[in-house]
């Protein structure tokens, strides 16, 4: 490690400013709890706000003073920046509201702090034999006499006939519980890292998509000189060490019988009893679906800069439209000049966010007013109560914190029926929370409805008293992983 480049590094690096911020504790907390614990990528910022309002409510309560006195929103747009660099703002496609997710340094860092604890269990057997088994591999896939090799399959297959005997004979070698844990931590802890890579990867296939648009933006030498040093800087990621094996992996995980065989052993494992006392992270049964709900975030990502770079290719457009690609390219060079210098006061200012259009024959000709007769009357007093109740009784239903009670059902099974939710999260809100449970079956998450079949819902309204509703049969489902 240089020193420049670690001063460098400590005045630049998202991981360093986060570990070094005033409110680091509350800022790797909160991001820890909403992301890491529930591996989820992405976050809208309603959503995300609500939750971090949660977060202050709960530390201020708990100090019995204001630690933190900005709002939800200035802190996640505060995290956003470029000064920053701990989340990742931006509009998924056809979508108004911001969604969020955390960037790789931002990850790091954490992953950095969860370290500094003490780990109740250091297994050391399991990563020897990891060792030993890496270097085997190396060994026996370089070998290039054929003589060695053969002699080492019949070594290993003398190995097999002799523990067939063995088992044959009624002698099994069974683990102990102790290996049996150690075995399962180092594969829990391998499972959440590869999800953390996968972050860093589709961090580095955006980087690389932003650089070629500036370059694009900038260019001014001949189209084919720009094409070749783009095509070059991609096959040269391709054909990388990291783009190999993130071909090798997808196309792995992209097979069915993989991940139907994955899946049986994770039901397995997680059935024996020394895993079962771990107590672990049920999450775990689904971790191969939430690598290809990763992976399919990088491929989108890599999908965008082809996409770019088939409107490039594009000549016919490129004719046509030469004088606006011109203009563009101008503005677009203007932004990048002053991408850094943010205006301090407004530098721009309009009247409205369209034109307003009046046509002369769409006036109405003009009519003498009425006028109205107004006779006195004496105002009398009433002594007749007013029920103001009513303006303190409105409902209004959260559908984001109802969207979220489905999707954590969702990660310890593959369906939910609405009974059982709302049996899990109870209704405080009568009907009108039981509609918008509807609501979201009908029109917004994947569900399937039985009309052959109904359930009861149960909940107990305002004045304790246990209501029940008779309805369809309603199961929210996970979305169908993609097939081979």
């Amino acid at each position: 490690m240089d020193y420049q480049q670690l001063i460098t590094q400590r005045r630049a690096h998202p991981a360093w400013r986060l570990l070094a911020a005033d409110h680091a504790p509350m800022i790797a907390s909160f991001l820890h709890r909403s992301f890491i614990t529930p591996n989820i990528r992405t976050i809208s910022r309603q959503e995300l706000a609500s939750q971090l309002d949660d977060h202050l409510f709960h530390l201020h309560e708990a100090a019995g003073e204001t630690l933190f006195p900005k709002n939800a929103g200035s802190y996640l747009d505060d995290w956003a920046s470029d000064e920053r660099g701990w989340l990742r703002k931006y509009y998924p496609p056809g979508q108004d509201d911001p969604h969020y997710d955390l960037t790789s340094p931002a990850e790091l860092a954490l992953d950095w702090l969860q370290g500094l604890g003490q780990r109740t269990f250091i297994g050391t057997e399991s990563r020897l034999m990891t060792v030993f088994g890496l270097l085997k591999q190396i060994s026996e896939g370089t070998e290039l006499s054929p003589r060695v090799r053969i002699a080492e399959l019949q070594k290993r297959k003398a190995d097999i006939d002799a523990e067939i005997a063995r088992i044959q004979q009624g002698r099994l070698d069974l683990m102990d519980p102790t290996q049996i844990r150690e075995r399962f931590l180092q594969m829990a802890g391998t499972a959440r890292e590869l999800l953390a890579d996968f972050r860093a990867l589709d961090q580095n296939f955006r980087t690389l998509d932003r650089g070629m648009r500036e370059r694009i933006a900038t260019w001014e030498g001949s189209k084919g000189e720009l094409l070749h040093d783009i095509f070059g800087k991609r096959d040269l990621i391709e054909d990388s060490d990291e783009g190999k094996s993130f071909r090798a992996f997808w196309d792995l995980l992209m097979s069915s019988s993989r991940q139907d065989e994955l899946s049986a052993l994770l039901e397995k494992v997680m059935a024996l009893e020394p895993v079962r006392q771990l107590e672990p992270d049920n999450r775990l049964r689904r971790i191969h679906y939430d690598w290809l709900e990763a992976g399919e975030v990088t491929q989108r990502t890599v999908a965008r800069l082809s996409e770019q770079l088939r409107r490039y290719l594009d000549d016919q457009a490129w004719l046509e439209n030469r004088r606006i690609m011109q203009l563009i390219r101008d503005v677009e060079k203007q932004a990048l000049s002053l991408r850094d210098r943010n205006p301090e006061t407004g530098f721009a200012k309009i009247d409205a966010l369209g034109p307003g259009i009046e046509l002369p024959m769409e006036r109405l000709l003009y009519n003498p007013p009425f006028k109205a007769s107004i006779l006195p009357v004496a105002v009398e007093e009433s002594d007749a109560p007013l029920a103001a109740d009513a303006l303190f009784e409105q409902v209004y239903v959260d559908q984001a914190r109802l969207e979220s009670n489905i999707r954590r059902a969702l990660q310890t099974r593959s369906q939910v029926s609405l009974s059982v939710l709302a049996a899990e999260f109870p209704i405080t809100q009568g009907l009108a929370e039981l509609a918008t449970y509807l609501k979201l079956a009908t029109q917004e998450l994947d569900s399937m409805i039985d009309d052959e079949r109904v359930e009861q819902v149960h909940w107990t309204d305002a004045e304790g008293r246990v209501r029940q509703a008779t309805i369809p049969l309603i199961l929210f489902t996970l979305k169908a992983p993609p097939q081979e």
